[in-house]
């Protein structure tokens, strides 16, 4: 097998995907905004402004003539990644520059009157004379304006009914102020920031692998334990691996979710958007709904890339390891990257929020616009929770103090389970109404692929008596790039 430079993924990173061998060269910038002019965007049949999206079916509308037409694609970047090299920027995921002027001013070409559009709240804007719509179109170094848009997809009736049974289903143990509270109708679209990378890459991993042989049992009652027999292989794998629509929030607040009042991780959970049918930008698609502005640059996020990509290098490997059983460990992992491409992108959401003074806590339910997958928080009313998991608990103390049958089955004691009821019932339910455990799958959820695969599996030796079912030390299932 054909040796490579390896490092260790659990240690620093040497940059984004930079190869451990050479270092990449510097980005090519991929003007995505060509052509583009601020000012009316005009229905190509009747000359009209006033211009949004069809849901329906997700063409731009003319809401003059009903003219429908197609939107136009990004050109100049690759789509073909397996032939990505070096490192290509679209100009909207450009570094934002400090200090750049929010408030802009245009010139009406129908009138002649100046219009003011300020881009931290808004890419558009009526003019007040002839009600003609003015847009910003051309990209501007402070993040407002991205590569490409996703249109929404998901009608408001459908995401108000997803974010209603959501919330339905988390009714009994809900906060009484949030139910009282609580309505649909302060469901929200959004467009939100994000980062979306394609790779080109070559993984090689090393490592040992086991495969279960024989288990067994020595001992009698209490002192019986169960035993196994593993033969040792060195596991090496190598292959070629493309990336499509790595998808990471380019919002630093939607991104942070340190601390036990945030819940950020509901909007990455609802992920994964289907990036590869993104449009060209046009402020015509945020017609009607709102829009957060990327405050993040490219070098910010490569670290939280990098240990994606690595981990879905790892997943991809696991299809090949089928016969290792207990598990595999990497002691030896490297990433070369070939090329990787960087775009900005708006996508939708549609978002629910609810401010729970009393913890001074922001509640998310949001869905994804264009596949509909929800996720969120409901605030608990903790006496009601606490009250009935101690009920869970001394029911659970009763049945194990009478010693009934079922609490031992295959001459195992389960007793343990009655008597930690209350405690097991209390983390169910305040895991299914905060879910702060919910992510966004990168790893497995990725569209990605692989080339070339190279295997080679050595048998070492034969380890007998082993206690544990599972390899000790494997990390071929273990995720290193999650955020939450």
């Amino acid at each position: 097998m054909e040796e490579y430079n390896q490092t260790n993924w659990t240690t620093g990173e040497p940059g984004l995907f930079q190869s451990d061998t050479q270092p990449m060269d510097g980005p090519t910038i991929v003007q995505t905004d060509a052509g583009a002019k601020d000012g009316q965007n005009k229905c190509p049949k009747c000359g009209a402004t006033d211009i949004s999206l069809n849901i329906n079916n997700g063409l731009l509308r003319c809401n003059f003539c009903r003219h429908e037409f197609e939107p136009e694609k990004v050109k100049g970047l690759e789509t073909d990644i397996s032939k990505l090299s070096g490192t290509v920027i679209g100009s909207g995921a450009q570094d934002i520059i400090a200090g750049t002027d929010e408030v802009l001013t245009f010139k009406c070409s129908s009138c002649a009157a100046e219009v003011v559009i300020d881009t931290a709240e808004a890419t558009q804007a009526r003019c007040h004379w002839c009600r003609n719509t003015l847009s910003i179109n051309q990209q501007i170094p402070n993040g407002a304006v991205p590569d490409v848009v996703l249109p929404f997809k998901v009608k408001k009736d459908e995401a108000k009914a997803s974010i209603g049974k959501f919330v339905g289903k988390r009714q009994f143990f809900a906060h009484p102020q949030f139910k009282k509270e609580f309505s649909t109708e302060n469901v929200m679209g959004v467009y939100l920031p994000y980062m979306v990378v394609d790779v080109n890459a070559h993984a090689a991993l090393s490592g040992q692998g086991e495969h279960e042989v024989r288990r067994y049992t020595r001992g009698e009652g209490k002192n019986k334990v169960t035993l196994y027999d593993a033969d040792l292989f060195n596991v090496e794998r190598e292959f070629d691996l493309v990336v499509e629509g790595l998808t990471v929030e380019s919002s630093a607040d939607k991104r942070e979710n340190r601390g036990s009042n945030k819940t950020n991780n509901i909007i990455n959970s609802i992920m994964p958007f289907d990036t590869e049918n993104g449009v060209k930008w046009n402020a015509n698609y945020l017609k009607g709904y709102t829009s957060e502005k990327r405050d993040t640059n490219v070098e910010q996020l490569k670290g939280l890339v990098s240990k994606q990509a690595k981990d879905i290098a790892r997943f991809k490997a696991n299809d090949t390891l089928k016969h290792y059983d207990r598990g595999v460990q990497w002691t030896g992992e490297n990433l070369e990257v070939k090329g990787e491409q960087w775009k900005a992108a708006y996508l939708p959401v549609w978002l629910y929020s609810y401010h729970q003074k009393a913890k001074n806590m922001l509640h998310y339910v949001a869905v994804n616009a264009r596949t509909k997958e929800t996720m969120g928080s409901v605030p608990i009313h903790f006496p009601k929770l606490l009250g009935v998991s101690a009920i869970v608990e001394v029911i659970g103390f009763l049945l194990f103090m009478l010693h009934l049958p079922f609490l031992y089955i295959d001459d195992t004691d389960w007793g343990w389970l009655f008597l930690t009821a209350g405690f097991i019932y209390y983390g169910i339910i305040y895991s299914r109404y905060r879910n702060q455990g919910a992510r966004h799958h990168h790893e497995k959820e990725t569209k990605s692929s692989t080339d070339n695969m190279r295997q080679q599996d050595v048998f070492v030796t034969k380890r007998t008596a082993l206690r544990n079912a599972k390899m000790q030390g494997a990390n071929n299932t273990s995720v290193r790039g999650s955020i939450f």
